[in-house]
């Protein structure tokens, strides 16, 4: 059967096709994913499966079962700048090696294992592309997004060689039962608690957006500061009240991740300083309110310091909640596997929270030494990487009881 040293060999294989050399960096469509399609192509070709690409670029290969119905099982390979080589990636490789370990028996259901094109938002500013094409949603407000060379969504999916025309081919089958994910917590909980897996009861809700603060470019020698109006010193006392905000609230979390500056020059003082916001909570209303705060704040300082001020929402996603059915049924594969079972939110969002719009979902996590993600120094542990596989057959056992 499969095993860790196999399915992490993999990962560290798919971590060196990249944009940038010693760094593992990849985005929708760029390069370096023709040779992630065509390492995984492979693969999925001496399993037997029947492999195909959608409109999206998402990458997709059917395992047959007994009857018609099927089980989606994915995640993402795209990944942020200078990444580890396990976010997203190993859901995908442990997908495939699921299939390997039944050795060519068939379940009641097929396995339809989806390498996702684009989930973390860097080239676009907006994630999920893959993911929404599943659920109908590349539309054309989607394919006209552009990136920093201009270059539209659309664009970018012909350049590939795909036609955006054919996006409805990529929804979900009908006979669809559901969509299992396994990912790295990206967090320090599970290795605080010594636990090998945790299983997701929901993700967390997201605000995400970019703020621009306009004053007025001028001489830094020659412009007294009580006449100035210093665009990024506004960003950065609204900044202080991101931080400020997130503190006041059990749960929340908010991120002024970006800034760019114009002019950008030492000696000239900022007429344009340009923020990113990312607001996440488990409870909408906590995160609506939270962001309503920092408009109005955003607003005031920009009065005071005689500012513009324009907020820019990039994304408005709901908190999801698991499947319950499902999710029992992961429950006890953990349990069957020989493992605690620790059931625990997702602050960070996955793939499965834009399917589950359309179909019943499941995650399951494993421990992230350090807590650390989108980091190189991102790892995992081989013995939780055997757990997680266990722990899937289990789950499927479990599933095949409810189909056979």
């Amino acid at each position: 059967m499969t095993g860790a040293n196999s399915i992490l060999k993999h990962c560290h294989a798919l971590a060196a096709m990249s944009e940038e050399a010693g760094f593992t960096t990849r985005t929708f469509l760029s390069p370096p994913m023709r040779e992630v399609h065509a390492y995984l192509r492979a693969w999925m070709d001496r399993l037997g499966m029947s492999v195909t690409m959608d409109a999206a670029g998402n990458l997709r290969a059917f395992y047959d079962g007994r009857k018609e119905c099927r089980l989606l099982i994915g995640s993402h390979v795209d990944t942020v700048p200078h990444a580890g080589a396990y976010d997203g990636v190993l859901g995908v490789v442990l997908g495939l090696a699921l299939i390997e370990s039944l050795a060519g028996r068939r379940l009641a259901f097929g396995i339809e294992v989806v390498a996702f094109s684009e989930e973390e938002g860097v080239r676009f500013q907006t994630p999920f592309i893959g993911s929404k094409a599943l659920i109908g949603a590349l539309d054309q407000e989607l394919l006209a997004r552009k990136d920093k060379h201009g270059i539209t969504v659309e664009q970018a999916i012909r350049a590939y060689g795909l036609d955006p025309a054919a996006a409805g081919d990529a929804r979900i089958d009908k006979r669809t039962i559901g969509y299992f994910e396994m990912h790295i917590e990206q967090g320090p909980v599970l290795e605080s608690l010594n636990l090998p897996l945790g299983v997701v009861s929901g993700i967390v809700g997201q605000s995400r957006a970019r703020v621009r603060f306009r004053g007025a470019a001028n001489h830094a020698g020659t412009t007294p500061m009580h006449l100035r109006r210093d665009a990024l010193a506004g960003a950065a006392q609204w900044i202080l009240n991101v931080e400020q905000t997130a503190h006041g609230a059990n749960g929340l979390v908010a991120t002024a991740g970006t800034i760019s500056v114009i002019p950008g020059a030492g000696n000239i003082v900022p007429g344009e300083a340009s923020v990113s916001l990312d607001v996440r909570h488990s409870d909408d209303a906590v995160r609506d309110a939270a962001v309503q705060k920092l408009k109005d704040a955003a607003q005031s300082i920009a009065k005071q310091r005689g500012l513009s001020v324009e907020w820019t929402t990039t994304l408005e996603q709901a908190a999801v909640g698991c499947d319950a059915g499902l999710t029992r049924m992961l429950e006890r594969g953990v349990i069957r596997a020989g493992f605690p079972l620790h059931v625990m939110p997702s602050g960070a969002g996955h793939d499965a929270m834009i399917l589950a719009a359309k179909v019943p979902v499941a995650i399951l996590f494993l421990r992230s030494p350090g807590g650390i993600s989108h980091n190189p120094d991102e790892s995992v542990l081989p013995e939780d990487v055997d757990a997680a596989l266990n722990a899937g057959l289990a789950f499927l056992e479990e599933l095949e009881k409810q189909y056979a």
